[in-house]
């Protein structure tokens, strides 16, 4: 790779400017030969009949056209993909592999904020704050210094569903808190941490945390019966996909009042405007927000300009992303 390699945005042009602000964009007009004004939102654009053969690196994001036979084929000197955002699933093709590209993304920076989130909405479950908060609402009066026996985070049992690179990012920031953690993987071994089958992690955990990808495998992962085995008054934590929780069937344990719910993603999403969840006093939704937003947006940009340091020094991506990554990935 050259010294400042021929290098074009692929991505929403609306979000360049929180990928990389002012300090970010110049880092990257001085690592690569760019036009920063030119953010490809499809590859047909005609701006793009004298740039695309010379581009040797694609900068990507939300919104980035697949890069098919045919988008490779005006593209012949492109080598390597450096995506600002999580899962490539949708962009990479296979055409992508039989050239051999390098595609790197920025999904531990995005791991940040959703593990962040998860841990603040499990710190607040197990004080019973949502719970408390609609009694507060509904009276509109407390007992000043009365003893809510039920709630509480010594000891409290946390199960994290999916040692992924979010789930082990949650494990390691609720070490330091009281908490007794246990984890399900099928696949993966953390070191330190106690692993259990999934029946005994619902079974037995006051709060439970999803992690895992959205796969065949994992739809519907928590269904009826496996959300039948989560104690009475058990939270669940869903900051993953919505296609590992049966929809219905926890809309139903909820209306029980048996369980409560912490979602920042469900299925459908959006959820239907008549959905029982909305108006649950025990369902607490927010709007798929537990990723990066805002300023956070500036964290996955650095993490790829700290690739593209590395593209250009010919060290090996501290990122990567291989064929075989995404068989299980999110």
């Amino acid at each position: 790779m050259p010294p400042r390699p021929k290098a074009l945005l692929a991505m929403r042009a609306e979000h360049l400017a929180m990928l990389f602000p002012p300090p970010l964009l110049r880092r990257l007009s001085a690592l690569a030969d760019l036009d920063v004004t030119l953010v490809a939102e499809r590859f047909d654009d005609p701006r793009l009949a004298g740039v695309l053969p010379g581009v040797e690196v694609l900068i990507t994001g939300w919104g980035c056209p697949p890069l098919d036979g045919a988008v490779l084929a005006a593209a012949p000197a492109l080598r390597a993909v450096l995506h600002t955002a999580g899962s490539v699933k949708g962009m990479v093709t296979p055409a992508c592999w039989e050239r051999g590209m390098l595609v790197s993304s920025a999904a531990d920076a995005n791991a940040v904020p959703v593990a962040e989130y998860t841990v603040g909405a499990i710190l607040l479950a197990g004080k019973g704050v949502f719970a408390l908060r609609e009694r507060y609402r509904s009276e509109r009066s407390f007992v000043l210094a009365a003893i809510q026996p039920s709630v509480g985070n010594f000891g409290r049992r946390v199960g994290v569903v999916g040692a992924s690179r979010i789930g082990r990012r949650v494990l390691a920031l609720l070490a330091p808190y009281d908490f007794d953690v246990c984890l399900y993987d099928p696949y993966t071994r953390v070191e330190g941490v106690r692993q259990v089958g999934l029946e005994e992690l619902l079974s037995t955990s006051d709060i439970v945390t999803l992690h895992a990808p959205g796969t065949e495998e994992t739809h519907h992962l928590l269904d009826r019966d496996r959300l039948a085995l989560m104690p009475d008054g058990a939270v669940l934590v869903n900051t993953a996909r919505g296609s590992l929780v049966d929809t219905e069937a926890l809309a139903g344990e909820l209306a029980s009042g048996r369980l409560s719910a912490i979602l920042d993603v469900t299925d459908p999403e959006p959820l239907p405007p008549g959905s029982p969840l909305f108006d649950l006093p025990n369902a607490f939704l927010t709007p798929h927000v537990a990723g990066s937003h805002g300023n956070e947006l500036a964290r996955m940009g650095a993490s790829v300009l700290d690739e593209l340091d590395r593209l250009i020094a010919g060290t090996p991506l501290a990122h990567r992303v291989t064929h075989d990554d995404l068989e299980r990935a999110a």
